[in-house]
């Protein structure tokens, strides 16, 4: 209807003015020390010119309800706004409106589409390892880690399941979540007490380990005849019910046939497809189950019915003609990604400051995840559970900021200049003149002292760049 459009059109207008507080600064620039000054002061001369960047900063990482509710009025679109920010963990009451910005402004620009992986999701990995080995970097598979090694108050290490330690230079970086980060450290009970941090580490551990978190997400793999699947569009998203709450996972799913587009995925005339429910699926009934069990089994076909239903909005006759499929239940979830519970990730609403949210708390941005440092020296998170937030874009650039926090700022500035001269695209990485501002002052101060290094450090044998032991087993 005409008010939806105009209602959406005039939603999308102030996301596009809001967005300026985050073209302002590339995340790559970001680092968790007073370096920040000097790598992000390429930023100086659009924040002169556009002065409501600190106005509207409050609101971009407030929840998107608020801006939603000054300009939308309409019940679908309402309805269809939740349904957008569904993939962040909440409706628009509780999405973080930065993380928004992209998907309700950028998902509508003219051209944009829907891409895979050539190859499958394998080979972004691959790639990264790729590039990473020119420089001495190592991915090691099948790695599970125990524990991450702490000596004289210092992350040190990890020690492997294998029985395997694996000695840091630098810093040990974990990728898991909270939950899962603090049963990978040892018991308090087990540390000196005289060591340094040694009761921010316990308000820490307990603060972190019971977090509000979303519930697991239900999968459903399928492999399908080919002939007769008129499908064009890769990605559907299917709703039961619009009176329903998104974060309900038997009434919000989505799929995905990433084979409509890269045909190398699976056999000549066959597709493959990936249905999955939104991030609600409670995990209660689940522990009182034993895998492999008739029960178990029973269960996973009961839960994963919506799933199938939704895909026969497209393919009708999906289950007569899949060749194969499999469930992936909250207990796959968890020991596959080695996520506490399954879960989707953290549930801080946005809206009000999460514990160890850094300097943000002083502020008035109400951030909802916590930042990357840690109590223990030595030891960085990153993540989809910490600074900037949930989702896969932010979770990457939480991994770049904790390798910018390890090095020194000439290093990482370095990195961003090179980039910039690589592309005219990329120019707005460089930090520019007004760097030598704050240079001078802030490079003896990167990296902080607690990362670096001290006599428990040891190089680890093999690649000469391994400042960061992972410690989410893969």
């Amino acid at each position: 209807g005409e008010l939806a459009i105009k209602e959406f059109e005039a939603l999308r207008s102030r996301l596009k003015t809001l967005g300026g507080s985050t073209t302002a600064v590339c995340l790559f620039n970001l680092r968790q020390d007073p370096g920040f000054l000097a790598t992000t002061a390429g930023s100086l001369p659009y924040v002169a010119t556009h002065p409501d960047v600190f106005a509207d900063l409050p609101l971009t990482f407030d929840s998107l309800h608020k801006t939603v509710d000054q300009l939308v009025t309409e019940p679908f679109l309402r309805n269809f706004i939740d349904t957008m920010c569904i993939f962040c963990g909440f409706p628009a009451k509780g999405a973080m409106t930065a993380h928004m910005l992209y998907i309700l402004e950028r998902f509508f620009e003219p051209g944009c589409s829907y891409s895979v992986p050539k190859g499958g999701t394998e080979n972004i990995a691959r790639a990264l390892h790729r590039g990473g080995a020119q420089f001495g970097m190592d991915i090691s598979l099948n790695t599970h880690v125990a524990e991450i090694l702490v000596e004289g108050g210092r992350a040190c290490g990890v020690r492997l399941k294998s029985g395997k330690v694996i000695r840091a230079r630098k810093a040990v970086v974990s990728n898991a979540t909270p939950f899962d980060t603090v049963k990978l450290l040892p018991a308090q009970d087990d540390l000196d007490p005289e060591m340094p941090g040694f009761s921010a580490l316990q308000e820490w551990r307990q603060t972190l380990g019971t977090l509000p978190r979303h519930g697991a997400i239900l999968h459903l793999f399928v492999a399908v005849d080919a002939e007769k699947v008129t499908a064009k569009n890769p990605a559907h998203l299917i709703v039961q019910d619009w009176s329903r709450s998104m974060q309900d996972s038997q009434n919000l799913c989505s799929f995905f046939i990433p084979s409509l587009l890269d045909r190398s995925v699976c056999p000549e005339g066959k597709h493959v497809i990936h249905v999955y429910s939104s991030g609600g699926e409670p995990y209660e009934p689940w522990e009182q189950l034993e895998p492999g069990s008739e029960a178990y089994e029973a269960y996973k076909e009961e839960r994963a019915n919506i799933l199938w239903e939704a895909l026969e909005n497209c393919i009708p006759d999906a289950r007569q003609r899949a060749e194969f499929h499999i469930v992936g239940s909250p207990l796959a979830h968890e020991a596959f990604l080695r996520r506490d519970r399954g879960t989707y990730g953290m549930a801080w609403a946005a809206g009000t400051s999460a514990p160890y949210a850094g300097l943000l708390k002083f502020t008035p941005i109400p951030f909802p995840f916590p930042n990357l440092k840690t109590p223990v020296d030595g030891l960085l998170r990153c993540g989809d559970s910490c600074f900037p937030g949930i989702g896969t874009p932010s979770a990457a650039a939480s991994g770049v900021i904790a390798a910018n926090t390890i090095v020194n700022v000439e290093t990482h500035i370095a990195m961003l200049e090179e980039t910039a001269k690589k592309d005219p695209m990329y120019k707005f990485l460089s930090p520019g003149p007004f760097q030598w501002l704050y240079r001078g002052l802030v490079s003896p101060l990167t990296p902080s002292k607690e990362l670096r290094g001290s006599g428990v450090f040891q190089p680890s044998s093999g690649g000469r760049v391994s400042a960061a032991a992972e410690a989410a087993s893969r």
